[in-house]
C-alpha cells in the first residue's frame, strides 16, 4: 500500500473510531434515534471513503503492476471478487 493512502486511511479510522464512539454514548444516553442514524449514516460515508481511496491506490499500483507481469487472470479474478462482495452487500 502506498504510503499516502495508509496515512489516509489511519487517519480516517481513527476518526471513525472516535465517532463510533460518540454514537455509543448516545445510545446509553438514550438520545433521540434520528439523531443516532444521522451519524451511523456519517460513519458509513466515511468508511465508504476509506474503502475507495484504498481501492484507488490498488488500482494504480498492483493491478497496474500485476497486468506488467503477466498476472492479467488474478488482477481480473481479485477484481471480480471484489465486485462480487460490493454486489452482495448493496443487495442487503
Amino acid at each position: 500500500m502506498r504510503a499516502d493512502v495508509q496515512a489516509d486511511a489511519l487517519k480516517r479510522l481513527n476518526y471513525i473510531e472516535g465517532h463510533l464512539a460518540g454514537i455509543g454514548k448516545m445510545i446509553e444516553d438514550d438520545r433521540y434515534c434520528m439523531e443516532i442514524l444521522k451519524q451511523t449514516y456519517a460513519v458509513r460515508r466515511a468508511l465508504e471513503a476509506v474503502e475507495a481511496n484504498i481501492l484507488e491506490g490498488h488500482l494504480e499500483t498492483h493491478v497496474v503492476d500485476g497486468i506488467k507481469e503477466g498476472r492479467e487472470r488474478q488482477v481480473i479474478d481479485e477484481l471480480m471478487e471484489l465486485y462480487g462482495l460490493a454486489n452482495q452487500l448493496s443487495r442487503t
